[in-house]
């Protein structure tokens, strides 16, 4: 497909894809101002002018954006834990994982991807995609080779992606925007790639104004069979394009490929055919907005009590007048002049707070906080024993959404990590002759696993 050809297939699959995601952008931009302000971009990648600005003015309440980290915290140290092996590389085959020299390569192996995932930044990436995932209930995140750290990954947020799916319902298709400086586009991509606007700007040392980048990924279907010597990039089973949003004319920055769909796209829950998932948040917005409405009410309750308003005589409209503790005002005739509360109100404080406890308790519920915070929460426990086997039982309830985990994250992050060592050269040869065309089975060993199969 000639440049120009390209650049129209992408323009026309990102505006049909922008449609289908317009749908839910309203939901996104109100969980992120009730839930997580920091995160989202609806302005577009290049139109953020105030990205260090405060997002969380309408917050009055914190319930929410605390039992969102707490669920994304839980996820993290219960799946993918940095402090503790959370799976174990198998074959295809049991009887073969089982023999002992291909025991010992597969454990060599896996002992190795848990130094990569160490030294990379994937667990600072799963971090951010755990708490994307917990309120929009999609997280997408972008693995890619790196000369330092053999594998890089870039997070996204809501907003700045757009997702299409195979007929099997599993994501292959990434439209993303990000805004790049002059120079960093200079440096990636050279001189001769961008558009003449931004040569012109780099050439008189404006390095510092953002553009608007597109970057699609999605199945090539020009590609080639085999994989033998002259295979190009261009003719990968995924397709990589670049271009500037804005740039005249139809030049694009590059086109690459990649061996394996790069980007893992895990969802909370699905809708039927729905390609973007349904999240804890979306269920705790109704509670979480309600606790803005009545922490509000609450506040200016107390306002009243402490400062009511007052009524007062004619007499002192032009006096000075003091309302502070110990303050004196002086007036002619104390016995008919003076201050007084307009009203008097008596607030049933304790079945207001009461009220507003139930509802926080509501949203922690819906991000299953009392979950991951039950050793904290829970009163006259007899043993730890007790806790593990409370702990089980609500687990069940996650056990849908962990083995979507397993599919849509898990094992696509294990097998792209995998892939890209081996064509680094930081996988070592198999100590048995008849691996080769078996695939790589992991077997999940993290503490909420583990919970699952007790449960």
């Amino acid at each position: 497909m000639q440049h120009t050809e390209l650049r129209r297939h992408c323009e026309r699959r990102l505006n049909t894809l922008d449609r289908e995601r317009a749908t839910w952008f309203a939901h996104w931009r109100e969980l992120s101002t009730y839930i997580l302000p920091r995160r989202g971009a609806f302005l577009g990648a290049a139109h953020r002018p105030d990205r260090g600005g405060k997002r969380n003015a309408r917050l009055l309440d914190a319930t929410a954006m605390l039992a969102a980290r707490t669920l994304a915290s839980g996820l993290m140290a219960g799946l993918t834990s940095p402090a503790r092996p959370w799976f174990r590389l198998g074959l295809g085959s049991p009887a073969l994982s089982a023999v002992p020299e291909v025991r010992a390569w597969l454990d060599d192996v896996a002992a190795r991807m848990f130094r990569v995932f160490a030294r990379s930044n994937l667990y600072n990436a799963l971090a951010v995609a755990y708490e994307e995932l917990a309120v929009f209930g999609t997280a997408a995140l972008v693995v890619t080779e790196d000369a330092k750290e053999i594998v890089r990954a870039y997070p996204l947020t809501a907003g700045e992606y757009w997702l299409a799916a195979s007929e099997r319902l599993s994501v292959n298709t990434l439209y993303r925007t990000l805004g790049m400086t002059s120079f960093q586009l200079v440096e990636r991509f050279g001189r001769d790639a961008v558009s003449t606007s931004v040569r012109e700007r780099y050439d008189r040392g404006d390095w510092d104004r953002e553009v608007e980048v597109v970057h699609a990924i999605e199945p090539n279907e020009e590609v080639r069979e085999g994989r033998g010597f002259g295979r190009s990039n261009r003719h990968m089973p995924f397709r990589s394009v670049w271009y500037e949003k804005g740039g005249a004319n139809d030049n694009l920055l590059a086109v690459g490929g990649f061996e394996e769909f790069p980007a893992l796209c895990p969802r909370w829950h699905l809708a039927g055919n729905d390609v973007y998932g349904r999240s804890p948040g979306m269920d705790a917005l109704p509670d979480a907005k309600g606790l803005q409405r009545m922490q509000l009410r609450f506040a200016e309750t107390l306002d009243k009590m402490v400062s009511p308003p007052m009524v007062a005589s004619p007499a002192l409209r032009d006096a000075a007048v003091a309302s502070t503790p110990s303050a004196v005002t002086y007036v002619a005739d104390p016995g008919g002049v003076g201050f007084r509360p307009a009203y008097q109100i008596k607030p049933p404080l304790a079945e207001f707070a009461a009220a507003l406890k139930d509802r926080q308790q509501a949203v922690r519920a819906a991000f299953y906080a009392d979950l991951f915070l039950m050793a904290t929460e829970l009163r006259d426990v007899r043993s730890a024993t007790e806790i593990a086997e409370r702990r089980a039982e609500k687990l069940v309830m996650l056990g849908p959404v962990l083995e979507r985990l397993h599919d849509d994250l898990l094992e696509p992050l294990i097998g792209r990590v995998f892939q890209l060592m081996a064509r680094a050269g930081h996988i070592p040869p198999p100590s048995w002759p008849d691996l080769d065309g078996l695939r790589l089975q992991p077997e999940y060993v993290s503490p909420m696993q583990a919970l699952q199969v007790v449960a």
